[in-house]
This record gives C-alpha cells, structure tokens and sequence, in this order.
C-alpha cells in the first residue's frame, strides 16, 4: 500500500502542523477546511516556521520553497478523490468527525485510508460512519506536531493489519515515533495526562495551595517541562473538558470527573493561552 498524496482535513494549529510535517517528508499535500482565508492562515502558520528553520540554518531558501510547492489549497472534501490517505484534524467533536468520515468515505479512493488525530474519541464508532471500517485507523499527533516526536497509531475493531503498517512506515517517514495503542477512550497519552491535570485543578479547587506552587511542585519535584496548570491553559481548557468528560462517560467512573472549577472557567470563556486568559492571564 504506497501512499504519496495525503489530505489533511482541517487548517488549524494540529492540522497545519501535520500537513507541514508531510510535505517536508516529500508528499504532495492537500491542505483543507471551510474557507480559503483559514487554510491560507495555515499556510501562513506554516511559512512561519519554515523561515525560521531557514534562519537558523536548519534547510535552505531552496528547500524551503521546495516544501512550500507541495502544498495544494482545499475548500471541497471531494479533493479526497485525490489522495491516498485523508487525515482529519478537526474539531474535536465525534458527531462532526463521523459527519466528515462519512464524506469522506464517498469521495476517497476505494485504495485510501482514513485516519483521524483525534486525542481520545472512539476509531471504531468513526469507523462505522463509513464503508472501510477496516481502512480507518487513528494518528494521534501530539502539539506542536513539528517538534513532538510520538505518534499514536490507534486500530479500531475492524483496522486491517496492512492498514496499520502503511501508517506505521509514513509515520517513520515523518520522522516520528509511532507507538501502536488499542481503541479506549483518552488512549494511553490523555488517560494518563489528563486526570493529573485535573487533580492539579482539584488541588487549586480544594485551596492546597497557590496555582504557582502546584506548578512548581511538578516543575521541580518531578522534572516536568512545565506545570500541569500553565499545560492546560496551553492544551486550552475547553479541550481538557471536553476530554475528561470522554473519558468519564466511556469509562463510568468517578475518577474521571471533571473538577467544577475547571467546567467553571470553560463557562467564562476562560479558555486558556487563546483567550488570554485561564489560570494564568496571557497579554
């Protein structure tokens, strides 16, 4: 199974990162959303950070433009047509993704693979909404997609096993680190990272300490980059939400359920880093 021609659905912060991170491996990109001006913000997004790895002399103005050919504007999901496998990276909502899998499902290729980065909805019930059950997988990227090395590739119930290896030996072609996970709700990166970021809301909640001081605690006494309140404020909280209130409703448990003060700031509008505001305040 060759793939040279991907579609990345959705030109936001994931999907512009994915798209750019495939067209430095040499594929022909489609690069697709709504309305043009949102892809050409992708693109933006994109030229951005090529230019940078220019000035610090990581690739040259030649190679630069070289990836930047690669890339085609898409506002018709009937470009899928066009691709031997389609990447969605939209909304993280499943009845919008299973409306695009559905889609998508009409105008790919009977050859092509559907694959979502979704970070902890079901691949299976995605599955469902299209007649390749047994070519939809999952390709979970982590953010920024240009530096993070893992990806998980998630098999849904039917996924077939030379599925699976063509999106294992394009995710090593990305230069990434493909990590096979089994079809659960969070998988293995947001069930283990999420409830300890909203245990540290808990903390904060509960008044154990200061948002700085939990940060800090994580910060030095555990060696991690950054603490779990600035992370989430980063991940943005509605998506934190959105997460744990997955993984509550697929698992029916009470460890997973969301601290109130976090469905409290989400209810403001404080939504982290992209809304200037959410446990720590951004100018």
């Amino acid at each position: 199974m060759q793939i040279e021609k991907v579609m990345v659905v959705g030109a936001g912060q994931m999907g512009s990162g994915i798209a750019q991170v495939c067209a430095q491996a040499g594929y022909q990109v489609y690069l697709n959303d709504l309305k043009e001006d949102i892809v050409e913000k992708g693109l933006e997004v994109i030229r951005k950070n090529l230019n940078r790895q220019v000035q610090k002399e990581r690739m040259n103005e030649d190679e630069k433009e070289g990836i930047l050919a690669r890339f085609i504007k898409s506002t018709d999901l009937k470009d899928a047509g066009n691709a031997d496998i389609v990447i969605e990276a939209a909304v993280e909502n499943l009845k919008i993704k299973m409306k695009i899998f559905e889609e998508l499902d009409q105008y790919a290729p009977e050859h092509a693979i559907l694959a979502t980065n979704t970070s902890s909805l079901p691949i299976t019930e995605m599955a469902a909404a299209t007649k390749r059950p047994e070519k939809v997988i999952g390709m979970h990227f982590m953010n920024p997609v240009p530096v993070m090395k893992l990806v998980e590739i998630i098999r849904g119930l039917a996924t077939e096993d030379e599925v699976y290896q063509a999106v294992e030996e394009m995710t090593e072609r990305l230069k990434k680190v493909p990590v096979e996970v089994n079809d659960f709700p969070g998988f293995v990166s947001n069930r283990v990272l999420m409830p300890m970021i909203n245990e540290a809301v808990y903390t904060l909640y509960e008044g154990v300490a200061t948002k700085e001081a939990i940060d800090e605690v994580m910060k030095l006494g555990m060696n991690h980059p950054m603490g779990p309140l600035t992370l989430a404020d980063f991940i943005g909280l509605d998506t934190c939400l959105y997460i744990m209130e997955t993984l509550h409703e697929g698992f029916g448990d009470d460890k997973y359920r969301p601290c109130p003060l976090l469905r409290k700031y989400v209810k403001a509008g404080w939504l982290g880093k992209k809304s200037g505001r959410g446990f720590y305040e951004y100018v």
